[in-house]
């Protein structure tokens, strides 16, 4: 089975100051998190904008990036609001030569556990050498990847792990203690990446890579080698970040950190607005001394 290990960057999409899809940037961006020593990317997740992207712009994005990252590992996200368009999306990252996918319920549809398994089991179906990697993000898709849908899925040799973005550390306590032998854990909730190492978790799909890549790749490879006090102290100086982060504006926060971290990656797309300059001067302030 396919493993999820180390850090792996939910990249964001830089745009230009005419709002096109900086590529330049992106490859900036995908060299210094391989010599930061990340084990893959994760394109087209909601760090990346998938939903204000063009399918055009994603299918270059796909392209871009699998042509950049070399040998690491992809893990394309393929997104929507119903079963057809969610294996429209899968095909057209399988034709741009990926085979892992982070998969999330669709949005608005609002499925019950039955329905939601019947959607993974669809898709698993229509693609007969792809992974996935269930997405559980109820605070985005307002449905819960729950027991009863993991416990079908646990047997699956293709569903080769979840990301667990629900905040609620007792469920990612869980899904280790229940699942140790059927796949992977991975960290979804930045500011709980140090816990989900003690309990189990192998990788950790993370947005603050694109602001501080070397710090969350040495909190990964301390707790990992056993040092747990090493990774605490890199933890405790950058969890005010992560608390900033994590109170609201994501998406601009963490584009704004890539900013402060010296790459061009422009404004999040709208329905989105830029941060105000108190936003500004607030996370800056916590991120310069995280990183001093």
């Amino acid at each position: 089975m396919t493993q999820l290990t180390g850090i792996l960057p939910a990249l964001v999409t830089p745009f230009d100051k005419n709002d096109q899809v900086n590529f330049d940037e992106l490859g900036k961006i995908i060299e210094h998190q391989l010599k930061a020593g990340v084990k893959g990317f994760v394109p087209l997740g909601s760090t990346g904008e998938y939903y204000a992207l063009t399918n055009e712009e994603r299918r270059q994005i796909l392209k871009f990036v699998k042509e950049t990252a070399g040998d690491a590992m992809l893990i394309a996200g393929a997104n929507g609001s119903c079963t057809r368009e969610v294996i429209e999306q899968v095909g057209q990252a399988v034709d741009a030569g990926y085979n892992n996918l982070l998969i999330a319920p669709p949005y608005y549809a609002l499925p019950n556990q039955s329905e939601l398994l019947a959607h993974y089991q669809a898709i698993l179906s229509t693609f007969e050498h792809i992974n996935v990697v269930l997405y559980n993000y109820p605070i985005r898709t307002n449905v819960e990847v729950g027991f009863e849908v993991l416990d079908v899925l646990a047997d699956h040799p293709r569903v080769i792990g979840i990301k667990e973005s629900s905040g609620d550390l007792v469920r990612a306590m869980q899904i280790t203690g229940r699942y140790t032998n059927n796949f992977g854990l991975s960290c979804g909730s930045d500011d709980q990446a140090l816990d989900f190492f003690l309990w189990g978790a192998s990788s950790w799909i993370c947005g603050p890579a694109n602001c501080f890549v070397e710090k969350t790749v040495e909190i990964f490879n301390r707790a990992t080698a056993g040092d747990l006090a090493g990774a605490q102290a890199v933890m405790r100086k950058i969890f005010p970040v992560m608390q900033n982060l994590e109170s609201g504006k994501f998406v601009q926060k963490v584009k704004y950190g890539a900013e402060l971290a010296g790459f061009k990656v422009g404004a999040a797309r709208m329905p989105l607005l830029p941060l105000t300059e108190a936003e500004k001067t607030q996370f800056r302030q916590v991120y310069e001394a995280a990183m001093a």
